[in-house]
């Protein structure tokens, strides 16, 4: 059985999606984010050094980070369903995509969502100075490049419905987390309407009205 080491309003979601896509069997350990610093908590780090989520036991195999969870599971359970066909042009859009969620979406995500901290949590004799400091990184830098990504993205989705060409695959599955989290933080609305359609597509997915029943509320941090 499947064991999915599963942290509240986290990238494990996804994995809990593609389970429910592969209709594979599989048991939730559930943990809470603490509510005061949104860290996860200490108990992860005896699933894995790190202490993060996601992670999942299969037998004797405890595999972390989403993208490698993600690829074990179709490739190892798949049956050729989720993944295009090797040494085709699709399979290098998808495996572009499977790593473009985590190695080019989310850190300018990241650093957004870090910034607008500061400016909020320095201490009020400081919040001035942080302020400035977080606005400058934040115009200069940050925002930048996330209009740069969405922008890119809704271009590539002119191509195809899905990321990887015209049928649903794992690599929709990876980029999911960085575009919920651009329509809650990152300016991502109504000006990338093929990326709001893709966010329709996903959610009236079966599959993924299965995994939020499983998984529980999914409200990513604002």
């Amino acid at each position: 059985m499947i064991v999915v080491h599963h942290l509240n309003n986290s990238r494990s979601q996804r994995v809990l999606w593609l389970l429910e896509e592969l209709g594979l069997a599989y048991e939730i350990k559930a943990y809470r984010r603490d509510a005061r610093t949104m860290l996860a908590p200490p108990e992860l780090r005896a699933v894995h050094p790190l202490g993060k989520s996601p992670v999942i036991s299969d037998g004797d195999t405890t595999l972390a980070e989403s993208g490698a969870i993600l690829e074990y599971l179709t490739e190892r359970y798949g049956a050729g369903r989720l993944a295009p066909a090797p040494g085709t042009p699709e399979r290098l859009r998808y495996t572009y995509w499977m790593h473009f969620a985590e190695g080019s979406a989310m850190p300018p995500l990241v650093m957004k969502l870090v910034f607008e901290r500061v400016k909020k949590g320095a201490p009020f004799f400081l919040r001035p100075i942080a302020r400035g400091i977080a606005d400058q990184v934040l115009h200069s830098f940050v925002n930048p490049n996330l209009e740069r990504n969405l922008a890119f993205m809704e271009g590539e989705l002119g191509k195809s419905d899905w990321f990887a060409g015209a049928a649903f695959t794992t690599a929709d599955v990876q980029m999911s987390f960085p575009l919920e989290a651009a329509r809650a933080r990152g300016g991502l609305d109504g000006r990338r309407p093929r990326l709001m359609a893709w966010l329709e597509r996903i959610h009236a997915r079966p599959a993924y009205q299965r995994a939020l029943e499983r998984g529980g509320k999914f409200e990513l941090l604002k």
